[in-house]
């Protein structure tokens, strides 16, 4: 089945888009990608998102506008991607997520929220091919945290049968799918053994701080090679691993409720106050996420990798990989290119897998990873209009 993949991130770059072929189910589920391409959003719409995200008010109709502007742009981003190639037979879009709360059972709030943006209805009308996305209601509606969704496809793409490994993508937030050593096929409603959750900070806190600190020049540090001019302040990033949601055990997830604009301001203040310049400032974000990766792993894992796996856009930052390697010595260190799957549309051909599955009524996620009371297909499936 031929599948366009959509999907925004935390960083809020833009859409990737994917065009893929799939075959098989979960244990000899197969890809090619056929297309992949990102394309940015136009600088005043991801302007609007960033202050959505950030916390700024905004009406019904302000809100039902951004919608729309978001669903046309991924809409377009389905039909471009498909240009010179047959049309595709569906397409899996995430949306862009603007709010995202985990459940609380400890207050009249035991079932999570998140909302995103980009309504599958009006990219099935523009782009005349039935559309599947809302993909996180269902696993919150059980119980579960709704994220993240990405390990139940790392673990039939990316796992091995004898090495322990952690795929860990770093967009705006980080992620983490822990896949130990799998037999060729796991029985129905077996436990896997995988584990997943957002690890903390990604890339969302140096982006804010390489704004900040340019005056607006750059919008992120590219390889990392600003941090890198400069050294972290292991004082500040040790004080910086205090934060609660760094100790919190799974499942759990985050975004930039938590790790946004106001907590990047916190930082630079409190570097400022240091005495900081910009480069050691933004070495010292730099390495606090590869930090709290680090804890998350010793904390919570059952034991450490064979393998630690990058994609996301932080795979492509030198430095952050630099600073991961010295906190998590003696621990291989890949992207998932060398996997054969690009680490800069792996999200997205997971958008495109989730509409799969839910095509073909497959469960999409993985109870042990969100915390869902059951594993069920994922995703509201949207019909083109017939005229």
């Amino acid at each position: 089945m031929r599948i366009v993949g959509l999907i925004s991130g935390t960083s809020v770059d833009g859409i990737d888009a994917v065009l893929v072929e799939l075959t098989g189910t979960t244990h000899d589920l197969s890809l090619e990608l056929i297309a992949g391409e990102t394309y940015p959003y136009p600088k005043d719409l991801r302007h609007r998102i960033l202050e959505v995200c950030h916390g700024a008010p905004l009406s019904m109709m302000a809100l039902a506008e951004l919608d729309d502007a978001i669903a046309h742009c991924f809409a377009q981003a389905a039909l471009d991607i498909q240009q010179e190639h047959p049309p595709a037979a569906l397409i899996g879009s995430h949306g862009q997520t603007v709010f995202h709360r985990p459940p609380r059972v400890s207050d009249h709030h035991p079932l999570g929220y998140s909302l995103q943006l980009g309504r599958g209805d009006l990219i099935a009308h523009l782009s005349e091919t039935s559309t599947v996305s809302d993909f996180r209601a269902a696993d919150i509606a059980m119980g579960g945290q709704g994220a993240p969704l990405v390990p139940a496809i790392d673990l039939w793409l990316l796992g091995h049968p004898m090495l322990h490994r952690c795929i860990q993508n770093i967009g705006g937030i980080g992620n983490v799918a822990y896949l130990p050593p799998q037999p060729c096929e796991v029985p129905q409603n077996q436990k896997t053994g995988v584990l997943g959750w957002d690890t903390g900070p990604g890339n969302a806190l140096i982006d804010f701080a390489v704004f900040e600190l340019s005056e607006g020049q750059f919008t992120y540090d590219e390889s990392g090679q600003w941090a890198a001019t400069g050294s972290p302040c292991d004082e500040l990033v040790q004080q910086w691993l205090q934060d609660d949601y760094l100790h919190q055990p799974p499942p759990k997830s985050t975004g930039r409720e938590l790790f946004g604009a106001d907590y990047a301001r916190r930082c630079l203040a409190e570097a400022s106050d240091r005495h900081l310049n910009a480069a050691d400032t933004l070495a010292s974000l730099t390495d606090f996420t590869a930090a709290s990766i680090a804890l998350n792993y010793q904390t919570f894992l059952p034991r450490l990798p064979d393998q630690i796996v990058l994609c996301g856009g932080g795979s492509r930052n030198h430095y952050l990989a630099n600073r991961l390697r010295s906190h998590l010595p003696n621990i291989e260190l890949l992207t998932t290119d060398e996997l054969g799957i690009d680490t800069a549309y792996k999200e997205a051909i997971a958008m495109a897998v989730l509409a799969y599955w839910r095509w073909h009524d497959q469960p999409g996620n993985l109870p042990e990873v969100t915390g869902a009371d059951q594993a069920i297909p994922l995703g509201k499936i949207y019909q083109p209009v017939t005229r």
